[in-house]
């Protein structure tokens, strides 16, 4: 049941309503009688207008339930077990949650329309076009090592000349599969352009789950544990899936390494994601360990950074990559700081209760990060690209 000022419905009573209505109400709260009271509720729909200004108020940080209790230098403007429904409609409403959910909301309809905007910029080609320009003597010598009695083939010149001379017929069938778009869908596959897509997505998903979380968290106890282990999940989400990009396109050409990094990474993500789950974690007091923990998976990632421009110096996409990853990880290193020191709000408590907390800050700074990373990866993109193993 919804409180106001921590007091249940049941025991709200007239005094407890006189101090919460607003001044300009005063010559209502003369005409409420404590007796009549179910009475006016039922028939007056002024005072169920008055009611629900009670009911869905702002509390302040010392009404709060515990587990609502988690930055001591926001004094006011929480939600506080609302149902659902008005928790839903808070977010066309002003409280110390509103810039939190939509920093992050916007956030993921930018990587949304980018993710779009990139696959139509992704090169197309029809099958023919394709065949055409395939020289089957070097598909020969590849496919030699894995099946040597290919090698002993009969004029396997002849085959090809014959073979590129029915690609006249193949392009009849190419138009006729591409009203399944079949053709499409299949050339543009490419497995080293997975990687970014993987970047994006767990972009996509960290912004979207901290939103959701925002939102919703303040209904009930069980929710706000739920959402926020969704939340933390989503930022290992992040943070793992910013190494796949980097780690792919420059070890491309290492399977080893990339495994071994790749591998490594994921690991620590899961690892991180099991921490999260227990409910210790949550606590006011872990907050420092919070921002440590996913810190520390950034920092992670200075290996395969180094390793990458051991084997690249000399290279121009290696430099420029290296330089947008060190923008990319102060951006999401001061975001961090700023959420475990609580800057500016530790300084003036209730001051920035509405906008300018720490949260915010970090929010906006986690996507720039991203931002960031997404470019960085085009110009791997670009780089493999030109230059294949």
């Amino acid at each position: 049941m919804a409180t106001a000022s921590g007091i249940p419905y049941e025991q709200f009573d007239c005094e407890d309503q006189q101090e919460n209505l607003p001044k300009n109400d005063d010559a209502k709260i003369e005409e409420f009688d404590c007796e009549d009271q179910q009475e006016i509720l039922a028939e007056d729909g002024n005072g169920r207008k008055l009611w629900s200004k009670v009911k869905y108020q702002l509390l302040e940080y010392h009404a709060l339930p515990p587990f609502l209790r988690d930055n001591e230098y926001i004094l006011g403007y929480y939600r506080s077990e609302w149902p659902l429904k008005q928790v839903l409609l808070s977010i066309f409403t002003i409280h110390n949650e509103t810039l939190n959910v939509w920093t992050h909301l916007i956030g993921f309809f930018l990587f949304l329309f980018l993710t779009i905007y990139t696959a139509m910029k992704v090169p197309h080609y029809s099958l023919p076009e394709i065949l055409r320009k395939a020289d089957l003597h070097i598909i020969q010598s590849k496919l030699a090592r894995c099946i040597p009695s290919l090698s002993n083939m009969p004029d396997f010149g002849k085959l090809s000349g014959e073979f590129k001379a029915s690609l006249s017929s193949l392009h009849s069938l190419s138009s006729s599969l591409s009203r399944w778009r079949i053709v499409e869908y299949i050339s543009n596959c490419f497995p080293e352009r997975f990687s970014n897509i993987h970047h994006v997505g767990g972009a996509m998903f960290c912004l979207l789950a901290s939103s959701i979380c925002h939102l919703l968290y303040c209904h009930s106890e069980r929710l706000s544990y739920i959402m926020l282990r969704l939340d933390y999940a989503g930022i290992a989400a992040l943070i793992t899936t910013s190494f796949y990009p980097p780690v792919y396109y420059s070890f491309m050409c290492n399977p080893f390494f990339k495994c071994l990094y790749l591998t490594a990474i994921t690991f620590l993500g899961v690892c991180t994601i099991m921490f999260s789950l227990f409910p210790v974690f949550q606590n006011p007091e872990f907050r420092t360990i919070r921002a440590s923990l996913f810190f520390g998976m950034g920092v992670s990632g200075v290996a395969p950074i180094l390793h990458k421009l051991i084997l690249y110096w000399n290279t121009p996409e290696a430099l420029q990559t290296t330089g947008y990853e060190i923008l990319m990880g102060l951006l999401y290193g001061l975001g961090a700081l700023i959420y475990a020191m609580r800057i500016p709000e530790r300084w003036k408590p209730g001051k920035f209760d509405i906008a300018g907390h720490s949260h915010q800050f970090f929010h906006v700074l986690v996507v720039a990060g991203a931002y960031t990373h997404y470019h960085t990866g085009l110009i791997y993109l670009k780089w493999r690209d030109l230059h294949r193993c």
